[in-house]
């Protein structure tokens, strides 16, 4: 079963001393909504084409402990990307060429990251107001 992570955790997980790409790293899994704004230093693996890269991105955060995902609302597409990836890394784990692993899901997504944290450049990079004041995007 996936656990989920708090906007209010990961931003304390940011913040800290733990090194992204290193510690952790967060996956948005956004499609054409990417647009608009993201977490720092976030990875964008669109939710269209990710169970054909999941293999790569499993590859390149083989020695990652912690690996957030999330989408807009981290209801569907989130979820079972971090489902998709879970059982590829696991296969890894099991086979003996992974470390102990974390599987994340933020809750609320990057709507509730980004309503929260927006104006925290250490946070939020590339928001933009017009996109996110407009109904069609939430």
């Amino acid at each position: 079963m996936l656990k989920y992570i708090s906007p209010d955790e990961l931003a304390a997980i940011i913040k800290s001393d733990k090194v992204p790409g290193k510690d952790y790293c967060v996956i948005d899994v956004r499609d054409d909504d990417w647009a608009g704004g993201n977490i720092k230093g976030a990875q964008n693996a669109p939710s269209s084409q990710f169970y054909v890269h999941v293999h790569d991105l499993v590859q390149k955060t083989k020695n990652v402990p912690m690996v957030v995902f999330h989408c807009a609302l981290s209801q569907v597409r989130g979820p079972k990307a971090a489902r998709i990836y879970a059982q590829a890394r696991d296969q890894l784990e099991g086979d003996g060429e992974d470390i102990p692993h974390q599987v994340l899901i933020l809750r609320g997504g990057f709507s509730d990251f980004q309503a929260k944290y927006k104006d925290d450049p250490d946070l939020v990079e590339n928001w933009s107001k017009e996109v996110w004041s407009n109904p069609e995007w939430l």
